[in-house]
């Protein structure tokens, strides 16, 4: 009778969980396609969700907007913690970089929507910029600590960067061209080793089909 009586406490949570995680979803997709001011009906209506369960959950519009913000950002950092043991340590922190540019092209309309909610909330922004500054963190520690990227950079300067390259994300084509920008930010981070620059020497003398003077190449690099 009492694990029964237990079942019965639990099971509307267990519904509630599920219900609140339709609502988020399904908001998701309605304001990527039309914008914060886009019908709570239509939310409702794909999630599959009568309109007063949507307002149990999230009494207000921007309470709805803050819960879609805040999953959104733990999507991130769960990313990252998937990551933190990746064999490649700059690579997952290339991954995580590119993953974030594209949940800025993924959005769209729901830009708006995000931004009402972040400008609406001190508390948000510093809640966003805390979980993924420790996310990137993580990735950047094990990248420095592996002797691949340089230690003079910190979490802080990763996400600067990449608020800087996804400035212009209205613009056509935006995304291809910060894709390559961040692929160029995170080369430029990278600690070249003595088998890189072999690497690149032998590159170069089979691309120009002539052996090349190692000692020679390695005085011009003391210049």
């Amino acid at each position: 009778m009492a694990e029964r009586a237990t079942d019965t406490v639990r099971r509307p949570r267990a519904d509630a969980v599920r219900n609140r995680e339709r609502v988020l979803s399904a908001a998701k997709v309605v304001f990527s396609a039309g914008g914060p001011e886009a019908s709570l009906e239509a939310v409702a209506k794909r999630a599959g969700v009568g309109i007063g369960t949507l307002y149990r959950h999230f009494p207000t519009r921007q309470d709805l907007f803050e819960a879609v913000y805040r999953r959104e950002v733990q999507q991130l950092v769960e990313l990252a913690e998937e990551l933190r043991n990746a064999p490649a340590p700059v690579d997952a922190l290339r991954r995580w970089l590119r993953s974030n540019v594209e949940f800025v092209a993924t959005k769209k309309g729901m830009s708006a929507a995000l931004a009402l909610a972040v400008h609406g909330s001190s508390d948000l922004a510093a809640f966003t910029f805390d979980r993924l500054t420790k996310a990137v963190g993580t990735l950047l520690d094990r990248a420095i600590a592996a002797g691949e990227i340089r230690s003079d950079i910190s979490p802080e300067d990763l996400l600067r960067a990449l608020v800087g390259m996804c400035y212009m994300h209205d613009q056509p084509g935006w995304q291809k061209s910060v894709m390559r920008l961040v692929d160029v930010f995170v080369d430029g981070l990278h600690v070249q080793t003595k088998a890189d620059r072999d690497s690149k020497l032998s590159s170069r003398g089979a691309a120009s089909g002539k052996p090349v003077n190692r000692r020679r190449e390695a005085g011009k690099s003391l210049k």
